[in-house]
């Protein structure tokens, strides 16, 4: 089953197209990493899915077909916002309260004890507690509230190294144990081939990679070698990237390691990194499998 699945999604603010045409589908189970510039759409996907807006077109479905923002849907999506978006005048204790009342599957036992584990006074003001503190307590938060699908809008930008890395361990710690869903939003993308194993990349308003990291790396390749030549491998192999300095070009290609260098040309493996920049300089060039429909799906269609 498909975690998050869309089909032509778009959303128009007044005359301006944030996201257009938006297909893709997110296989349950998995960590995706969402990325692209500012302005690429990000924020305005991550909306969506969590029903805090409606699209303009297209459709989209939640573990097949929950609507967001629904009432069936609600308690399956926890979301974490940017820059935690909690109450700071509230104590730690009285921000678990409020979250208790509004939250039919709130785990308060979990709550604690993840608070305690990280050393933060339930009586402490949230104003009063450092942005990694802040974090961690609306990482929790959402948690409690056991969601099957978690929804984090860039939640670690602000934070430190050492925050950052703490955040990611409790985050991956609630994925191996309870094994949620989970769609990230980040500029991070150094450190997304870590944590995530699925990754969605957005450039003005569109789609332009979707697929799981590991197959997406497999079919790409970095080549090196005399720029005099460069424009002859680019005739053989599609070229995503291209950068010529001095007398050595290194192209990165659509091509998996089967496939041989020209002579006096060396082929190596790319990484995450590099992988997302070359497709953000390129706004034309997509690598684009679309939404997979399971075989269980197809039982239940056919039914």
């Amino acid at each position: 089953m498909n975690a998050v699945e869309t089909q032509h999604l778009g959303k128009r603010y007044r005359r301006s197209w944030a996201l257009r045409d938006c297909t893709l589908a997110i296989p349950a189970g998995r960590v995706a990493a969402l990325v692209g510039p500012n302005g690429a759409g990000k924020s305005t996907l991550l909306q969506l899915v969590v029903g805090l807006t409606r699209a303009t077109s297209g459709r989209l479905a939640l573990f097949g077909s929950l609507v967001p923002g629904s009432v069936q849907a609600l308690p399956e999506v926890g979301f974490v916002a940017q820059g935690a978006s909690l109450y700071p005048h509230l104590s730690v204790e009285d921000t678990m309260r409020l979250a208790r009342s509004l939250n039919d599957r709130w785990d308060d036992a979990y709550a604690r004890a993840r608070l305690a584990a990280i050393d933060i006074p339930p009586g402490r003001k949230v104003g009063h507690l450092s942005g990694g503190q802040q974090s961690q307590v609306a990482l929790t938060l959402a948690l409690a509230r056991r969601p099957r699908l978690l929804i984090l809008d860039e939640p670690v930008s602000q934070l430190d190294p050492l925050a950052r890395h703490e955040f990611m361990a409790v985050l991956m710690s609630a994925v191996a144990e309870d094994g949620i869903s989970v769609l990230l939003s980040s500029h991070a993308v150094a450190e997304l081939q870590r944590h995530c194993d699925y990754l969605v990349v957005l450039g003005q308003g569109r789609v332009q990679m979707a697929g799981d990291i590991d197959r997406l790396l497999a079919g790409h390749r970095v080549f090196t070698g005399p720029v005099d030549e460069a424009d002859a491998v680019a005739e053989v192999f599609p070229v995503v990237g291209d950068r010529r300095a001095g007398r050595q070009a290194t192209l990165l290609l659509r091509s998996d390691d089967t496939k041989a260098p020209p002579p006096g040309w060396r082929s190596q493996q790319t990484n995450v990194e590099e992988l997302v920049l070359a497709y953000l300089r390129a706004p034309g060039a997509s690598v684009l499998p679309g939404p997979v429909r399971h075989q269980d799906d197809e039982r239940r269609t056919t039914a």
